[in-house]
């Protein structure tokens, strides 16, 4: 089993990471604008705006980007062997940057339809992945 990384929490992102806790994508959206944006912050980096929303979010997006990782990521296990980075465009409209599984990395593919799915953290979050819709 890959162990991966566990993300701090930024006061800015306590609720995301609650949310995971349920395994529901949510994001944040700017009230004043209504406008969602990605990563969590203060204040809408749209308009400067708030106050911040969190809503429930489709949870499948689309390939932007893709690149596959032959050397292995902070304490991923080198035998788990090469892994997808992608940016995901969430059908909301916010780019995501994680992991494409459920295929292997090299047929991950920009314009691919994903959705997300969840990997367990030790404490109790999950971690947002995407895999092939």
């Amino acid at each position: 089993m890959t162990k991966f990384f566990e993300p701090p929490i930024s006061d800015s992102a306590i609720q995301f990471w609650d949310s995971t806790r349920e395994r529901r994508l949510v994001l944040p959206w700017c009230a004043a604008c209504e406008h969602p944006f990605w990563y969590p912050r203060e204040v809408c980096p749209r308009c400067l705006g708030g106050p911040v929303e969190w809503r429930e979010a489709s949870g499948s997006g689309e390939v932007h980007a893709v690149s596959v990782q032959h050397r292995p990521g902070p304490m991923r296990d080198p035998a788990a062997g090469p892994y997808a980075v992608a940016l995901v465009d969430l059908a909301e409209g916010v780019r995501i940057m994680t992991n494409i599984v459920g295929c292997e990395p090299d047929a991950a593919t920009v314009g691919m339809a994903v959705r997300v799915t969840w990997e367990p953290l030790a404490d109790g979050r999950h971690l947002a992945q995407f895999e092939p819709a």
